[in-house]
């Protein structure tokens, strides 16, 4: 149960992550960064939750962070740099 609820956490911490990543040009430094940034999170999860760092851990939280990047690249739209939005549209 503690790997289900570790690995949710980690989705949702990516989601902000994947979306200002998104608005990066690819291979930038602050598109790596954005990808890099929630890493030392993950490890305080891992530590605090007391799942540690055993092999099937893996791939259950390795997809959760990727997942999480992805959904919040594709699916959480931010204003476009230096762009505000116009609510008044008819």
């Amino acid at each position: 149960m503690k790997i289900v609820l570790v690995a949710l956490l980690v989705f949702l911490i990516n989601l902000p992550f994947g979306a200002l990543r998104g608005r990066e040009k690819k291979y930038s430094f602050k598109w790596f960064l954005y990808i890099h940034l929630p890493i030392p999170f993950v490890v305080l999860l891992r530590i605090y939750s007391d799942i540690g760092f055993a092999l099937y851990t893996y791939p259950i939280l390795i997809g959760a962070f990727f997942g999480g990047q992805m959904i919040g690249r594709k699916y959480i739209r931010l204003t476009p740099k230096g762009k505000i939005l116009d609510t008044n549209k008819e």
